[in-house]
């Protein structure tokens, strides 16, 4: 694969992943379950290291970063919001496992390889959740749980 290629393939993975970023902050402000909501949280955070990784490696090649626009959640209730959820990891893994594949860098093809796992990861997640399991990131000792919800704003001043 040659170099302007790869830097294509890198930028278009990393506007499709920051797009799913800024769709699954959108459903955290959705999803107020507070199990759910933790696991949103998790998600993001992952995310976060997916954009650093990919946005070094397009740096690192003296690219640009792409720029995407927030988008619009439009699912009303929980069970739409995290169905959705799975829909787009779904339609990320489909589309970027054979494109992966075709790269010839070890390194990079490494760091994708693990993007699409820990997506696919997510993707397991959002259908637990939409199963109704609560322990997606654990159980407590004595089976307690968090009572209540989150808001939608994460900071208030």
């Amino acid at each position: 694969m040659k170099p302007a290629d790869l830097l294509t393939l890198l930028q278009d993975c990393y506007r499709d992943k920051l797009l799913l970023r800024l769709v699954h902050e959108a459903g955290a402000r959705r999803v107020a379950d507070y199990d759910h909501n933790n696991t949103y949280q998790y998600v993001i955070a992952r995310e976060d290291v997916h954009l650093s990784w990919l946005r070094a490696a397009i740096e690192e090649m003296g690219g640009e970063l792409p720029l995407v626009d927030a988008p619009e959640l439009h699912a009303a209730d929980t069970p739409a919001v995290l169905q959705g959820d799975v829909d787009r990891l779904a339609a990320f893994a489909e589309k970027w496992r054979p494109a992966i594949e075709r790269v010839t860098n070890a390194r990079h093809r490494g760091m994708l390889r693990v993007v699409l796992g820990e997506s696919l990861e997510q993707k397991r997640f959002f259908e637990q959740a939409l199963a109704g399991r609560r322990d997606l990131l654990g159980r407590s000792a004595d089976g307690a749980r968090t009572p209540g919800a989150v808001g939608p704003v994460r900071w208030l001043e």
